[in-house]
C-alpha cells in the first residue's frame, strides 16, 4: 500500500532538476516547490546575481540548490557542460525561460521574430537535445526522466494584444513538445508542457501597457482570480513526481482557472 501514498506518488526527493529562467517569475515558483519538496535544484537565468541570491535563500532554508547562470538564447549547449561539472543524472529539465515583445502590427519589429523564437522555441530544442545524455543516464523503466516545457494558454487562443511573436511562439512549443514527446519516449523520457494562463510576473506586468490590471484580468477569468505560485507548483509536481506522471507524454496541460473554457466573444 506504500506505493499509493500521495508523499511517494508524488516524490521528487533527491531528483536533481534543472530549470531555465529559474530565478524570477514562475520559474522561480516552481523552483521553490521542488526544492521544498527535497529536489536538488539547480538553478539558471541570465542572471548570476539572482541566481546566487535564491540559491542563498532556498540553502538558508534547508533546501538543496545550486546556481549555474547562463543565457540559453546564446548557446544551450553550454548550459549542459556546467551542468555535467556538478551531476551525471538529470531527472527533470525544466524549460521556462522565455521573452515577449508587444508593439502594434504596422510597427512590429522584424527582431520580436528572432528573439522570441531564439529563447522560446529554439532553446528548448537545443538545450533538450544537449541534456539527452543526462537525461538517459537518469531514467528507470518505473520512473522515467522527464522534460516540461512552459507553453501558453496564448499557444491556443491569441490574447488581445500586440504579442504576435510570443503567441506564436508559444503554439511551436506546444507542437514541439509533442514531437519530442514521441521521438523520446523509447528512451523513456517524457516530454509534457503546462500551459499557464494569467499569472503576476515581472513579464505579464508589461501588460498594464495596454490598460489591463489585474484586477481587470481577474475580472476575465472564470474562476475569478489569477494564478499563484502553488498552481505552477502543483502542476510540476504531478509531472515530475515518481508515480504520479510517469505514464503522461505529450500533453500540453492548460493551467488557466478556466479562460481557455470561455466562449467565444463574436
Amino acid at each position: 500500500m506504500q506505493r499509493y501514498l500521495v508523499k511517494n506518488m508524488f516524490d521528487v526527493s533527491n531528483k536533481n532538476v534543472l530549470i531555465t529562467g529559474g530565478s524570477r517569475g514562475i520559474g522561480l515558483m516552481m523552483t521553490k516547490v521542488l526544492a521544498a519538496n527535497g529536489a536538488n535544484v539547480f538553478v539558471s537565468s541570465r542572471s548570476k546575481d539572482n541566481c546566487d541570491r535564491v540559491v542563498s535563500d532556498l540553502i538558508e532554508n534547508g533546501c538543496q540548490a545550486i546556481s549555474i547562470p547562463h543565457d540559453v538564447s546564446l548557446n544551450s549547449t553550454e548550459l549542459a557542460e556546467s551542468l555535467s561539472q556538478h551531476t551525471d543524472k538529470l531527472h527533470v529539465l525544466i524549460n521556462n525561460s522565455g521573452t515577449t515583445w508587444g508593439q502594434p502590427l504596422e510597427e512590429y519589429d522584424e527582431i520580436a521574430w528572432s528573439k522570441c523564437f531564439d529563447l522560446n522555441v529554439k532553446a528548448v530544442f537545443e538545450l533538450t537535445r544537449a541534456c539527452l545524455p543526462l537525461l538517459r543516464n537518469a531514467s528507470r523503466s518505473e520512473d522515467p526522466s522527464r522534460v516540461v516545457n512552459v507553453g501558453s494558454v496564448t499557444g491556443f487562443q491569441h490574447q488581445p494584444f500586440p504579442t504576435y511573436a510570443y503567441d506564436s511562439s508559444k503554439a511551436a512549443v506546444h507542437s514541439l513538445t509533442k514531437k519530442l514527446a514521441f521521438e523520446l519516449a523509447e528512451d523513456n523520457i517524457t516530454v509534457n508542457a503546462i500551459a499557464p494562463g494569467y499569472i503576476p510576473t515581472k513579464m505579464s506586468g508589461q501588460l498594464d501597457t495596454y490598460g489591463r490590471d489585474e484586477e481587470s484580468m481577474a475580472s476575465k477569468v472564470p474562476m475569478g482570480r489569477l494564478g499563484r505560485d502553488t498552481d505552477m507548483g502543483g502542476v510540476v509536481m504531478f509531472l515530475c513526481g515518481q508515480g504520479s506522471g510517469a505514464w503522461v507524454t505529450g500533453a500540453v496541460i492548460p493551467v488557466d482557472g478556466g479562460t481557455l473554457s470561455c466562449p467565444l466573444e463574436i
